[in-house]
């Protein structure tokens, strides 16, 4: 691992994917940059350091650059309001422009995540793509909504409806996902048959201060160990960026939830090919050889040996 010098106060990580070269197969290096941060009430302040983030993860080189999820604030789901729907914006809007904006200026691809409204009662948790140019290259709808307590998003965001459909941009074709969605091996697959060249899971996930250090543990380790096994499983990349810090519960003053940070990424054998503090805003660096997959699909050819005859009951809730 490389420690590159720090700026404006954030310390910036850089590691190289340690993945043996493939044979007769030549690689198709990407360069990418994982933006780890804070956020406060202050969208503009968020929306300023982001932007410094980003530009200095592309002096440093990044290609593509992948943003946490609902990165313009703080995590509003801890409660249930409807003056928080305020929050959300139409894409285009300012924000998607401002970052659009930024991708064309700096030459990058950008994976940014914005609070959609879509029309008056009707709003999404969506991801969108920006390509070098500035143009979207396409959006995603977080498809898996969650209703857990401090994680009320059902309450905000309707179901995406545009489908497990990876994004085409000049880096490769990303299947982007968002948080919840991590937790189903259903979606990575459907997003790999669809010829995703690495899995994107833009997420805002943390304990709750009072649970116990061996469930906090638990917890963290079953969501690096379950997005892992979509790597293992599809013989893709993983590039989980999740936010950090302590963000307080609007209603009650003294809890809210810790977010882990710990943002990663592994190879197409689940392999850690580089790993984010637990407390600090980064920006995580790694160069992913993306050619590598089609060298693990041929020892471990699970797309061809799959029972697609025998699977009609996955789509059943439950085989009662």
């Amino acid at each position: 691992m490389t420690i590159l010098a720090p700026k404006n106060g954030i310390s910036v990580l850089a590691k190289l994917s340690s993945g043996e070269e493939a044979q007769n197969i030549s690689s198709n290096l990407l360069k990418c940059a994982l933006i780890q941060q804070t956020c406060s009430d202050n969208k503009q302040e968020n929306i300023e350091k982001t932007a410094a983030m980003i530009k200095g993860a592309a002096a440093s080189g990044a290609e593509l650059i992948v943003l946490q999820e609902l990165h313009a604030g703080p995590y509003f789901c801890q409660i249930e309001d409807p003056a928080l729907f305020d929050l959300a914006e139409p894409i285009p809007g300012e924000t998607s422009r401002f970052f659009a904006g930024l991708a064309h200026e700096l030459g990058v691809v950008i994976v940014a995540s914005i609070f959609e409204r879509r029309a008056p009662g009707l709003y999404h948790n969506t991801a969108v793509v920006f390509e070098t140019d500035g143009e979207t290259s396409g959006t995603y709808r977080k498809m898996h909504i969650p209703d857990d307590p401090g994680f009320y998003e059902k309450f905000y965001f309707t179901p995406g409806d545009l489908g497990f459909t990876p994004i085409k941009t000049s880096v490769g074709t990303l299947g982007v996902l968002v948080c919840w969605d991590q937790w189903y091996p259903e979606a990575a697959r459907l997003m790999a048959l669809a010829g995703a060249d690495l899995l994107i899971y833009p997420t805002a996930i943390g304990w709750d201060p009072s649970d116990t250090e061996e469930e906090k543990e638990r917890q963290r380790d079953a969501w690096m160990t379950i997005q892992r096994s979509h790597a293992v499983a599809n013989g893709l990349p993983v590039v989980a960026i999740n936010r950090v810090g302590f963000e307080v519960s609007p209603e009650k003053p003294g809890t809210g939830i810790q977010f882990w940070g710990s943002s990663f990424v592994a190879g197409p054998q689940g392999e850690m090919l580089a790993e984010a503090s637990r407390g600090n805003e980064e920006i995580l660096h790694v160069e992913l050889d993306l050619k590598r997959s089609e060298t693990v699909r041929r020892i471990w050819p699970f797309l061809r040996d799959r029972r697609i005859d025998a699977y009609g009951d996955i789509t059943k809730r439950y085989r009662d």
